[in-house]
C-alpha cells in the first residue's frame, strides 16, 4: 500500500488560508475581549458598592468605598470609617480591596467622582450628612461614549445598566480633548 502525504504547494495553500482567516478574526476577538473587560469592571465596581453598603448596615457604622489614586480605573478600597476621616486616616481598617490595571476607563460624575460614603442605614451620604446619588461610567477607549453605568440612587440602591450614550466625562480617556473656555474657538465678531 502506497502512502501519500501533502505536497509543499498544498501545505503552503493551507497556511495561507489559515493566515487570512486568523487575520480576519483577530480584530473581532480583540473587540470581544475589551467588551468583556469593560463588563467585568462594571460588575466588580457594582459588587464593591453593594458590599460597602451591606457592611455599613451590618456594622451600623459609616463605610467608605474610594477610588485608588482618585481613579476608579486603577481599583478601589472599602474601609470601615472608625475615625470619621475616611481614607485620610490610615488606621481605618480595609475591608475589601480591588486593584486594576487602569486599561478600562472608569469615571464618576460629581457626587461619586472618587468616593462613596454609606451611613449605618446604608444610605449614601456626603461627609456633612446630605444625601448623595450619582453615576459611574465605564467608557470606551476610542470615543467619548459610556458603555456601562453603575447608578447609585439616593436610597442606596445600586443598579448596573448597559446603555450606550455619549458622555462628556469619557472625553479625557478617548484622546479627544474636552472643550473648555480657553480651548474654544473665538467668536468671529470678537
Amino acid at each position: 500500500m502506497r502512502q501519500r502525504g501533502f505536497t509543499l504547494i498544498e501545505l503552503l495553500l493551507g497556511l495561507l488560508v489559515s493566515g487570512i482567516l486568523a487575520h480576519l478574526a483577530v480584530p473581532g476577538f480583540k473587540s470581544l475581549l475589551e467588551s468583556q473587560q469593560r463588563q467585568s469592571a462594571a460588575r466588580s465596581l457594582a459588587s464593591g458598592l453593594r458590599f460597602a453598603r451591606t457592611e455599613a448596615i451590618v456594622r451600623n457604622r459609616a463605610v467608605v468605598i474610594y477610588a485608588v489614586n482618585d481613579d476608579w480605573s486603577q481599583g478601589w478600597r472599602v474601609i470601615a470609617d472608625l475615625s470619621g476621616r475616611g481614607q485620610e486616616d490610615d488606621d481605618n481598617p480595609v475591608l475589601l480591596e480591588r486593584q486594576d490595571s487602569g486599561r478600562v476607563p472608569i469615571v464618576g460624575n460629581g457626587p461619586v467622582k472618587s468616593q462613596v460614603r454609606f451611613n449605618g442605614l446604608g444610605e449614601p451620604v456626603f461627609s456633612g450628612g446630605g444625601f448623595r446619588a450619582g453615576t459611574v461610567h465605564v467608557c470606551a477607549t476610542d470615543q467619548p461614549q459610556s458603555l456601562h453605568q453603575v447608578v447609585l440612587a439616593p436610597s442606596g440602591r445600586i443598579s448596573l445598566r448597559s446603555d450606550k450614550a455619549e458622555q462628556a466625562l469619557c472625553r479625557s480617556y478617548s484622546g479627544i480633548p474636552a472643550v473648555t473656555a480657553a480651548s474654544a474657538p473665538a467668536a468671529p465678531w470678537a
